[in-house]
């Protein structure tokens, strides 16, 4: 391949990896800002969420349009196929992690018209929390190709599923003991849900780093039972988003 096309490749995958860190950045804030419309009972805050969500759904389609195109036009092989391919998984995601941060913003609008426990808001917002550090720092091993940050982000999904569970009891506690907490507790059991899906999309995410940089993901169970699978090493796919 000339030189000059070796170029324009290297920079239409740069451009690629900017594009899914620009995703990234406004996905990490989605998230951040439903947990404050939760936490401070914040129709407005929660109510720009929803509205900046297709933000997020271009940026997706703009992913897909440049990996289409390289995959059409320059036939990448080996480690360049791995990035363009893991690249589509990775966007996906993040989509779905807006997603869930958009649910989020729209059940803490409810929740607003009803009462819910201080402790058990509480608890969402500490599972919210741990959820993204996870997303900052694996958006972060992405950026660096750090697999050993990937890592560290894919085994803390233990401690996002023991705090999922943790508050999941709580509420149902709450509920038995009250049941004029029932509509309000419902919801937060949806949100928690929400999010605790959003961990394993990051979790998921770490995979693909691993992937993208050595042709398989982390080898070992997770720690705990989960949809996400990644490939074997040399094979052309990465992990289910």
């Amino acid at each position: 391949m000339p030189e000059h096309t070796l170029k324009r490749f290297d920079e239409e995958l740069e451009r690629l990896s900017a594009t899914i860190s620009e995703m990234g950045g406004l996905t990490e804030s989605q998230l951040a800002q439903s947990l404050r419309a939760l936490r401070e009972r914040d129709t407005e805050i929660a109510e720009k969420v929803i509205v900046d969500d297709p933000r997020v759904d271009a940026l997706d389609e703009a992913v897909q349009e440049q990996t289409v195109r390289l995959l059409a036009l320059r036939q990448p092989m080996a480690v360049d196929l791995r990035v363009i391919l893991s690249s589509i998984k990775i966007a996906a995601a993040l989509e779905r992690i807006a997603d869930y941060a958009k649910n989020t913003a729209k059940r803490s609008i409810v929740l607003s018209q009803t009462s819910a426990p201080a402790s058990a808001i509480a608890g969402i917002d500490r599972l919210g929390r741990l959820v993204r550090t996870a997303l900052k720092d694996v958006l972060d091993a992405f950026a660096q190709g750090d697999v050993a940050k990937a890592r560290d982000v894919w085994e803390r999904d233990e401690e996002i599923d023991q705090v999922y569970t943790g508050l999941f009891r709580e509420l149902l506690t709450y509920m038995m003991e009250d049941p004029r907490t029932i509509t309000g507790c419902t919801h937060l059991m949806f949100m928690a849900k929400n999010i605790e899906r959003a961990g394993d999309h990051v979790t998921n995410i770490a995979e693909l780093v691993s992937f993208r940089a050595t042709g398989h993901g982390f080898e070992e169970d997770r720690p705990k039972g989960s949809a996400a699978m990644y490939a074997t090493s040399g094979s052309a796919a990465g992990p289910t988003p």
